[in-house]
């Protein structure tokens, strides 16, 4: 990895902007640059983030890990 011509060395990242592009981007035609950032991170925030498993997460999403880990913060506090 990180050489040139490695085979997936930008495979996650072409993912993601291939995922932008057709739930963002080609969706309507932006008449600023401030929309176009606004719809950039209402996507992140509130789509994508919420669905990827993450791997500090135990491979849950944001939402399945405060749903588990619910129970164990009430008992702390």
């Amino acid at each position: 990895m990180g050489r040139v011509g490695a085979a997936g060395d930008n495979a996650a990242m072409e993912s993601f902007f291939s995922l932008l592009q057709k739930n963002v981007l080609d969706r309507t035609v932006w008449a600023t640059r401030e929309e176009l950032r606004l719809a950039i991170v209402s996507w992140v925030e509130g789509k994508y983030h919420r669905k990827r498993r993450q791997r500090r997460l135990g491979r849950l999403t944001p939402v399945e890990f405060e749903v588990v880990n619910v129970g164990s913060v009430a008992l702390a506090a």
